[in-house]
């Protein structure tokens, strides 16, 4: 991984605990909620860190710090398929 891409890698998963921080113990966030607060731009910009939210979140999930889910049930992060949403470790 290249320095540019691990910076915005860590700067990811601090955004990441940051917006479930603020939201509560049993909160979840959708990855774009994580995309939209990193981006610094008005244009669809964001959707570009798409990807790398998922792989932020990924890399939580491997520490502890989180789960993903899909309807409300922790999934493994490989099988996850179209919507997700992010949630503290439980």
């Amino acid at each position: 991984m290249t320095d540019i891409r691990q910076q915005t890698g860590r700067r990811l998963e601090r955004a990441i605990l940051e917006l479930l921080d603020r939201r509560g113990p049993a909160a979840t966030i959708c990855p774009s909620d994580v995309a939209r607060a990193v981006y610094e731009g008005d244009d669809d910009g964001w959707r570009a860190l798409m990807e790398p939210v998922r792989g932020a979140a990924r890399r939580l999930v491997t520490a502890g710090e989180v789960e993903i889910t899909q309807g409300g049930r922790p999934v493994e992060p490989a099988e996850a398929r179209g919507p997700v949403r992010i949630r503290r470790a439980r």
